[in-house]
């Protein structure tokens, strides 16, 4: 099947979507300039995960995961949401039943204007107390101090980032409100994910389960690619303007 004639039936195929799910993985953000992890050339080939982003490592070096996490801010904070993320955000508009579950920490979504978003592993602007559990939104307020304790009361706890570190659970709300949704969607559209990170890989097989139409668009074919039924290669800022442009709205 040619490209454009996949596009189409694509479109159609989320245009007639009663209940739609987007997953989003670290390509769509890749296009706005965030550095992903897993590819050749990524982040965890210049740095050990086990350095900054686990529990022990904070328990060890605070000051150093926290340095390590403000720069990681600022590169999120320096990138732009991309056409895709704009696109995903309009498709929001257009479905009253409709959810991104996204793997990505970077905020992007939001910025672009999506409101139902799933954060399976957190969200690189949010920090956290360990002592009391309040979280403080860190795009709108900055903590104060190397390493940040919480600004509650007379709580003093010790704040870190709240995104899910190597060796943790993702927080079973959010894992159980993107499988239920994953389980009973007619339409997934799986964006730039290797597809094998679980348990969030997970999402697309459960949609495929239910009989869903599985869209995946990525620069090449991932470990969910045999399940899908448009295999879209190429940038997802380039495909998904043409996904939602000609849907009624």
């Amino acid at each position: 099947m040619l490209m454009q004639d996949k596009i189409q039936e694509a479109r159609d195929a989320i245009a007639s979507a009663e209940k739609l799910l987007v997953f989003t993985g670290a390509g769509i953000s890749k296009e706005s300039g965030v550095p992903t992890f897993r590819e050749a050339g990524g982040l965890w080939e210049k740095f050990k995960a086990e350095d900054f982003a686990t529990l022990e490592a904070f328990k060890r070096r605070p000051k150093e995961v926290w340095e390590w996490y403000r720069f990681r801010r600022n590169l999120a904070r320096k990138a732009e949401p991309n056409p895709a993320h704009y696109a995903v955000a309009k498709l929001e508009t257009l479905h009253d039943d409709f959810m991104v579950a996204t793997q990505n920490i970077d905020n992007l979504h939001q910025r672009a204007g999506a409101k139902k978003v799933l954060e399976l592993h957190g969200n690189i602007m949010r920090s956290y107390c360990l002592k009391c559990g309040h979280k403080v939104d860190e795009s709108e307020h900055k903590l104060e101090g190397e390493v940040p304790t919480c600004p509650k009361g007379d709580c003093g706890g010790v704040m870190r980032p709240d995104v899910v570190w190597f060796g943790e659970f993702l927080d079973p709300k959010v894992l159980e409100q993107s499988f239920k949704f994953a389980a009973e969607c007619d339409c997934c559209i799986v964006i730039g994910t290797s597809g094998v990170v679980y348990p969030a890989a997970q999402i697309p097989v459960l949609a495929r389960r239910n009989d869903a139409c599985i869209i995946e668009i990525n620069p090449e074919p991932s470990a969910l690619t045999r399940i899908a039924d448009y295999f879209l290669k190429g940038k997802a800022g380039e495909i998904m303007p043409m996904l939602v442009e000609e849907n009624p709205g």
